[in-house]
């Protein structure tokens, strides 16, 4: 019952005084190791699942909490062994099997896919119509063959036990004035447990800043404390008021401090995302809550008012999918703080070899690249010629077809050799000189510059990118993708695989995100006739922001994940994208 309300603290005394009076008492070990969970205690919950294990061998549910704290820690492996043991022990386990599904699906393990996916749906199905919350977690829903309807249900399931967990508060509710007093200017709250280095604060972190004064009042309710980066600090300095959550554990209290403030409009950024507190928003502190940017579907909820969006990505057809009402934004609800972030990307040239000019060889517009804020010290010391490529590509609109023409100028540079950069890369080093200029190394920034790496400054040097970084062929077509593998499924990897098979000299460029997912998805490409599968797909390390935004340069086109697209990686992609759409919220956004 403490657990429910919120107060954590309070039932973790309850634990430990019941596993006093029974030191062998299994069920109170794993339970206060889901409210150390709760708590962010990642070791203390493992060591509470492991001893209700010690305990009981043949204790199901401890082995899924177990394995489910595995998984959240990165231990994908050992939690999938710790959630086929959960099933062995009680094969009629839907939240062991769903979660197991999840980290199959994380780790693209897609054997025996059409039938996990059958039996995913019937376990979901069967839960709503017994009106049982759902294993699928809302924010994973959108990658399973669901119907619309399900998805609602399922985000309906769990606002409703929000509503449960604060009920047991007996809050009064609140009340608010159906008009803005005259002169008083409308309070606005976004409230999120992101305001530090995370994409969401990557997005918005400089739209707090950017409201007229005059007419607006903003408030910003982090739900989690301060990392320290300048992420965190510019939300709380371009606010006019700054509110840490974080230390007020009882939701109530939560909200009575929202309601205390007077907002008139109150933002929700979490959804069913990790640190979310839904709880705040099921006691309604607010006359008008809003859903927004950082969850990409309905809460399903009674107490989220709108959701705000636009007309392709929540076309009016398709409103049924949500609880809320539709906002619709002019073009795009989507924002990003790029243009701010990395400027030194607007400013690039290509390099090339004197030899490779005298040969009059093909520059190739990706294969060495060089950004900075101010290049001009590069344009000075080397050749500078213009280049302009030209070409025709189709545009297809479902059955229709359209040739479209383009064309590319690139800035060239021509340096005597080629071997100084070469061997600045194959030896790892920081920086070389090209003709008296230093240019820093690409994939070293973070050890050289860790707060401009992190994107939370803008790199005052000049910066090279290449193929040669990555492993990648100078010379292919490099198509990428850099969603978490996750978001990939048999269905979108044979649609890439069909590409790369009729693109002579083409690569798939994806990342290790995480590395336990390349086995998989080298041996799913193989096994759909892919020949030669080690050199038509290969991988690199996540890499921090800056890096993580400037490398897709080197590549031709971004291949997006049609059922979920991951927002990020098509707004850092600045080049031609190949796109499909899909038929959730995640798979419509237009940007």
């Amino acid at each position: 019952m403490l657990q429910l309300q919120g107060k954590l603290q309070e039932a973790l005394l309850h634990y430990r005084e019941a596993i006093r009076i029974s030191p062998t008492f299994a069920d109170a070990y794993s339970n206060m190791g889901n409210t150390l969970k709760e708590l962010q205690d990642v070791q203390g919950a493992m060591q509470c699942y492991q001893r209700a294990i010690q305990i009981n061998p043949a204790f199901a549910d401890a082995h899924s909490n177990l394995a489910s704290i595995l998984k959240d820690s990165g231990n994908l492996a050992d939690a999938i062994t710790s959630y086929k043991t959960a099933l062995k022990l009680k094969p009629n386990f839907p939240d062991a099997f769903c979660n197991l599904a999840h980290c199959l699906q994380i780790v693209c393990d897609w054997s025996d896919y059409k039938h996990r996916m059958k039996k995913l749906v019937s376990m979901v199905q069967d839960q709503l119509e017994s009106n049982r919350l759902p294993s699928v977690h809302p924010h994973h829903s959108m990658l399973y063959p669901l119907t619309h309807d399900q998805r609602k249900k399922i985000a309906g399931k769990h606002a409703s036990l929000c509503l449960e967990k604060v009920s047991l508060l007996h809050h009064q509710p609140f009340r608010f004035s159906k008009k803005l007093p005259a002169g008083q200017r409308l309070r606005i709250g976004y409230v999120s447990s992101d305001f530090c280095n995370h994409p969401t604060s990557h997005l918005m972190q400089s739209i707090p800043g950017l409201h007229d004064r005059t007419k607006v009042e903003v408030f910003c309710y982090s739900l989690a404390p301060d990392d320290g980066t300048n992420f965190r600090a510019k939300v709380a300095n371009e606010a006019e008021h700054f509110v840490d959550l974080s230390g007020i554990q009882c939701h109530g209290k939560a909200a009575d401090k929202i309601a205390s403030d007077g907002i008139h409009i109150l933002l929700n950024m979490n959804g069913y995302t990790k640190g979310a507190r839904n709880e705040i928003f099921a006691l309604k502190p607010a006359p008008i809550q809003a859903m927004w940017l950082g969850y990409p579907g309905t809460s399903g909820s009674t107490f989220m008012d709108y959701i705000i969006t636009d007309m392709v990505t929540s076309p009016m057809h398709l409103s049924h999918q949500y609880s809320e009402k539709l906002a619709y934004m002019p073009k795009t609800f989507f924002i990003g703080d790029h243009q701010q972030m990395f400027p030194h990307l607007r400013n690039r040239v290509i390099l090339e070899s004197a030899e490779d000019a005298t040969a009059g060889r093909r520059v190739t517009d990706n294969s060495i690249v060089v950004s900075g804020l101010d290049i001009k010290p590069l344009l000075q010391v080397a050749c500078v010629r213009e280049v302009t490529y030209g070409g025709r590509l189709v545009e297809i609109h479902g059955s229709q077809r359209k040739e479209v023409s383009y064309f590319t100028k690139l800035t060239v540079l021509t340096i005597p050799s080629l071997q100084p950069i070469q061997n600045m890369i194959r030896t790892n080093s920081p920086s070389c000189t090209i003709n008296g200029v230093t240019i820093h190394n690409g994939l070293v920034t973070q050890q050289t510059q860790s707060k401009a790496s992190a994107g939370e400054e803008v790199p005052r040097d000049l910066i090279l990118t290449s193929r040669q970084h990555y492993g990648l062929p100078e010379d292919a077509v490099v198509f990428c993708n850099f969603n978490q593998l996750y978001k990939v499924d048999p269905s979108t990897m044979r649609m890439w695989v069909e590409i790369l098979k009729g693109v002579p000299n083409s690569v798939l460029w994806l990342l290790r995100f995480p590395a336990a997912g390349e086995a998989g998805a080298l041996a799913a490409a193989s096994e759909m006739g892919l020949q030669q599968v080690n050199r038509r797909i290969l991988f690199s390390n996540v890499a921090p922001k800056e890096e993580h935004v400037r490398r897709g340069q080197v590549s031709f086109q971004n291949f997006i994940t049609y059922k979920y697209r991951l927002l990020m990686s098509v707004w850092t992609r600045l080049c031609a994208m190949d796109i499909l759409l899909g038929w959730t919220f995640c798979g419509l956004v237009v940007l």
